[in-house]
């Protein structure tokens, strides 16, 4: 499968990076823009579709790509996702109605779900297992640079241009990335190995799809009981008939023998379980410098920035302890890090100032480093050849999954505590539409100023309980790694 003596190894790393940057910045460029689209298009009641959609498509197609390329190879496939994101891209931009910019965000998502996975299974074809860990430290990277640079160049595009540009800037990007990786990534031929698994992609769609929006309804003021456990039993369902599919199917989508080796098994348990931590800090971390100190949202962005940087340097540290160290302890050191400087968010008061939710990025950034870095490159490591975009697309897909999850269920625990914090204080007269204001800092004077500090309290409440829920998730990864594992060792070839 490698062809180390041929591909470009610069060039290709380059341009895996420039379409990991344009997938990433898409994410939070168009929550920029979305104001502006929404005045221009109407259709502020279907606002959330266009975000939702994209998440979701995303999801669904990534386990998908990950067979695909085990069986027809990375060049091709990756090619094609990249020019299904940038159609998705030119058509979204076009788009005259609301409607129409949903179903062109949803073709966006499809070929997103591409990028990542298929860009670290390249990154493992193409370099060993220890040189592998800094360069997908580098790569991932770009979703941090991406989550500082997206704000100010959506800003900038939507003042001096047109909110379209948003999403046509993708196609000249895109398009360098396919001629890089055209041009100068080799590999060899690869052939199907059976027909495709069309029955467990179509129930797997119908878990994945179903899980998510169950959750979106529960997020709902007024939640419909019945709507969301009918749905939840169409996910089970959907679920139960992917297993029954995937144990008889020639060529399986996700090959459930995977799941007998208990260290592939813990490894993408810990991702998942990290990534749950990880939305809860990019949104809520921001959310309390902005809302609780007042800071303007340039300055409160910045308070991820260091774990951003920090993830490169976890991710090297990573490529150190592959070659010394089993997963079962390489985890042990991301996890336990990661559930220790976490656990100072529960403690935090109120007027915690900026610096100290700096320092504590610090610590988590390296966490994020070591522990996504290892468990991917462990996943790839430890499986067939034949299997390793699989495995890849699998660790993805947890990661991605749960993080869309836990953005829905940590808005229901957010929800949950600012009314009960409302309950408390019958006599204050504060509502939840009064908490939009205060954390924006153009707006807080707008509220009366003996309101604040209760508010700030109530607020924090919520804040707490959700840093709790994230922590907890990721000590409970911490406990379940020290399940007696094979004593795996990473060779670096």
């Amino acid at each position: 499968m490698k062809s180390q003596n041929k591909t470009n190894t610069g060039i290709v790393t380059f341009a895996l990076f420039i379409a990991t940057f344009m997938s990433a910045v898409e994410g939070t460029i168009v929550s920029t823009a979305m104001p502006t689209i929404v005045g221009d298009l109407q259709g502020i009641s279907l606002m959330n579709w266009v975000f939702s959609i994209f998440l979701l498509t995303n999801t669904l197609a990534t386990p998908v790509y990950g067979k695909l390329i085990d069986d027809l190879g990375r060049k091709p496939v990756f090619i094609a996702g990249l020019l299904i994101f940038l159609a998705g891209s030119m058509l979204s931009g076009l788009s005259t109605s609301m409607p129409e910019l949903i179903v062109w965000r949803a073709v966006q998502g499809i070929g997103a779900g591409a990028i990542l996975p298929i860009s670290n299974t390249i990154i493992a074809d193409i370099y060993p297992p220890d040189k592998r860990a800094q360069i997908m430290g580098l790569n991932n990277s770009a979703w941090g640079i991406a989550s500082v640079a997206a704000p100010l160049l959506g800003g900038l595009i939507v003042d001096n241009f047109s909110w379209k540009w948003v999403f046509f800037i993708n196609v000249p990007i895109g398009l360098i990335s396919i001629l890089l990786i055209f041009f100068f990534l080799r590999e060899d031929q690869h052939f199907a190995h059976a027909k495709l698994d069309v029955w467990g992609i179509v129930w797997l769609s119908l878990t994945i799809g179903g899980l998510l929006y169950g959750m979106e309804v529960l997020n709902q003021p007024q939640i419909n009981w019945l709507a969301a456990l009918s749905i939840f039993a169409i996910a089970l369902l959907g679920g139960l008939l992917f297993v029954r599919q995937e144990r008889r199917a020639a060529d399986p989508i996700i090959l459930l023998d995977l799941f007998k080796n208990r260290t592939f098994v813990i490894q993408n348990f810990a991702a998942a379980m990290l990534s749950i931590f990880l939305i809860a800090f990019d949104v809520y971390v921001p959310s309390w410098t902005q809302g609780l100190l007042g800071l303007p949202a340039t300055v409160a962005g910045f308070a991820t920035t260091p774990s951003s940087v920090l993830w490169i340097f976890g991710s090297f540290i990573a490529g150190i302890l592959l070659s010394k160290l089993p997963p079962r302890q390489i985890l042990m050191i991301g996890m336990g890090l990661l559930t220790v400087a976490g656990s100072v968010f529960i403690f935090l008061p109120v007027n915690t100032p900026i610096f100290v939710f700096l320092a504590v990025g610090v610590f988590l950034g390296t966490g994020f480093g070591i522990t996504v870095t290892s468990s991917t490159i462990v996943s790839q490591s430890i499986v067939a050849p034949e299997n390793v975009g699989m495995a890849t697309s699998f660790n993805t897909l947890v990661r991605t999954l749960s993080q869309s999850i836990s953005i829905s269920a940590f808005g229901i625990v957010m929800n949950r505590s600012l009314l009960a914090g409302i309950d408390a204080h019958p006599t204050a007269h504060i509502t939840v539409d009064m908490f939009n204001k205060m954390i924006n800092p153009h707006t807080v004077d707008d509220l009366p100023d003996k309101l604040i500090p209760l508010m700030h309290q109530i607020y924090h409440q919520g804040l707490h309980n959700i840093f709790t829920i994230a922590v907890g998730c990721m000590a409970l990864a911490f406990v379940f790694n020290l399940v007696k594992q094979k004593n795996y060792r990473i060779n670096n070839q």
